[in-house]
């Protein structure tokens, strides 16, 4: 275990630890895709392949769990068993992970908490297949993913296939670029939504070097800022799900959850599910697929950016 200087306990494994020592990429990834995703043992191979997506582009996974009063940087193959076939885990975002840490208990990160820890750890890159953004209707419902005020206040880059389709992807976009949060997508003109290679909406920068991606993230940090910079890839051709079908499936079951009165925190796992079913299993297929390609990228991307550093001095 490694005393961080905040007071925070943090348990780093000697992979990630030498890592990080020597300079080496790190990604960081959640531990709430383990508990909150797939069911048991299908969770436990998934967190396994994206662990090996990381490793097989050159960088070092850190999954990110909590568990007795203190922050695993990099879950041992025990540490995420324990996780994937425990029951009740709570799902930690940001505002929960002081009283996680107080009370003691196992806790799973979500994308929020996980920058957190990340920037704690020292770790510049984390990598999720979608992030949260703006509820449809949150006009009025006010519901915004704390996702999006992490990336306002955490000085590390994020990988991600964009936003889920359930959202309003376009307020999401609006919320980005008013917080002045650095949006470029990778190998791509659109902003993707997760599953879906496209949201429709084109992305304010396209930039296919990972070396310039790497001076992107430095020169933001340099300008003093202390915000993530959001960088997007779509999922590969033959994983994605055609938009107009996803959207259709989405609207459908929108109005479900209005009829059954499904809202606030229940609201995003009800839809994905509902989604998923109505695609015929499709969207579920792709979820999976895109949490392994995300990472691989998320990988290669960390890697260049380390390469950039060591060049540098």
């Amino acid at each position: 275990m490694n005393q961080h200087g905040s007071g925070i306990p943090l348990d780093f494994s000697e992979e990630v630890s030498e890592a990080l020592q020597a300079g080496n990429p790190v990604v960081g990834l959640e531990s709430n895709v383990i508990t909150h995703g797939l069911p048991y043992p299908n969770n436990l191979s998934a967190a396994k392949q994206v662990e090996e997506a990381v490793r097989s582009s050159g960088s070092v996974p850190a999954t990110i769990g909590i568990d007795s009063g203190r922050i695993i940087i990099g879950m041992s193959d025990t540490d995420i068993e324990r996780f994937a076939s425990a029951s009740g885990i709570p799902k930690v975002s940001s505002r929960d992970l002081p009283v996680i840490l107080a009370q003691g208990g196992m806790g799973a990160t979500t994308v929020a908490s996980s920058l957190v820890c990340a920037e704690l750890a020292g770790i510049p890159f984390f990598s999720s297949a979608g992030i949260g953004g703006v509820h449809r209707d949150a006009e009025t419902t006010m519901d915004i993913s704390s996702d999006l005020i992490q990336f306002t206040r955490s000085k590390v880059a994020v990988v991600c296939a964009g936003a889920k389709n359930i959202l309003d992807l376009k307020l999401t976009m609006e919320y980005l670029e008013t917080h002045c949060v650095p949006l470029i997508s990778y190998q791509s003109d659109d902003f993707p939504a997760f599953y879906c290679a496209s949201s429709g909406i084109r992305s304010p920068h396209r930039i296919d070097d990972e070396e310039v991606i790497a001076r992107v993230v430095e020169n933001h940090w340099a300008t003093g800022s202390n915000s993530s910079v959001l960088i997007t890839t779509p999922p590969r051709e033959e994983d994605a799900v055609d938009r107009d079908e996803a959207e259709a499936a989405v609207a459908a079951a929108l109005a479900d959850a209005e009829k059954e009165g499904i809202r606030g925190n229940a609201i995003t796992k009800y839809l994905m599910r509902a989604v998923d079913k109505l695609t015929g299993g499709r969207t579920g297929e792709a979820n999976m697929a895109v949490l392994i390609s995300t990472a691989e990228v998320g990988g290669r991307l960390a890697a260049a950016h380390a390469k950039h550093l060591r060049a540098a001095l």
